[in-house]
């Protein structure tokens, strides 16, 4: 196979699921080695709600885990921050706000169409599961917005709530059920945590260098 010099990575997450999180920090470990071979790993952040219609009212992440589910989705919660570590990641789902994500999605988009989709999602992640920040808050959203530099002012929004319906739905009717996915050019679909080595393994055979 011919050797690429580019590779176009799809990738599906939502930015308050731990295992999108993990997910996402090892596809980025991952694309770090092939471009340090020269390689360019072009990505594109395609959205998931884990609850659509939730509110962003900003309860106490674990009080609604547990009111919803259970204390063992607490007890699941807490065992994956502690696989977490692992990772480099800290969860401290002490401070974790529960939140709708479909603002955070379009700052997503905003910062695609920006060049900076990477940089915004892994903010966002950062912002959820570390620092106890409400991505649903759009006084938050606008402050994490100007960290990584995407503007969203009414120009640069213009249509992007119809663009992330429209995104949404893709996803949905190539039957995403679950997150994070990872669709690499030529290689079939990868869902759940995959092991970085895997990721690795699929961007560099796209790319020919198998």
């Amino acid at each position: 196979m011919q050797q690429q010099t580019a590779v176009r990575a799809e990738i599906v997450v939502d930015v308050i699921c731990a295992h999108s999180y993990i997910g996402w920090t090892r596809f980025a470990r991952a694309a770090a080695r092939l471009r340090e071979e020269g390689v360019d790993v072009q990505v594109d952040v395609l959205p998931f709600e884990l609850a659509p219609g939730a509110p962003t009212t900003g309860s106490p992440l674990l009080e609604v885990l547990r009111h919803a589910f259970g204390e063992h989705a607490v007890t699941n919660a807490l065992a994956l921050a502690d696989r977490a570590v692992d990772e480099g990641l800290s969860f401290d789902y002490g401070r974790a706000v529960a939140t709708g994500t479909f603002e955070a999605h379009r700052l997503i988009l905003l910062a695609g169409r920006q060049g900076h989709a990477e940089q915004m999602t892994e903010r966002l992640f950062r912002a959820h599961f570390t620092d106890g920040l409400h991505i649903g808050d759009p006084q938050v959203l606008a402050r994490l917005a100007a960290e990584v530099g995407v503007r969203i002012d009414d120009e640069a929004a213009a249509g992007s709530a119809e663009e992330l319906k429209q995104r949404l739905e893709y996803v949905r009717g190539h039957g995403v059920r679950g997150v994070p996915v990872f669709v690499v050019d030529g290689v079939p679909p990868m869902t759940g945590e995959q092991p970085e080595d895997a990721l690795y393994g699929a961007l560099r055979s796209a790319a020919g260098r198998a």
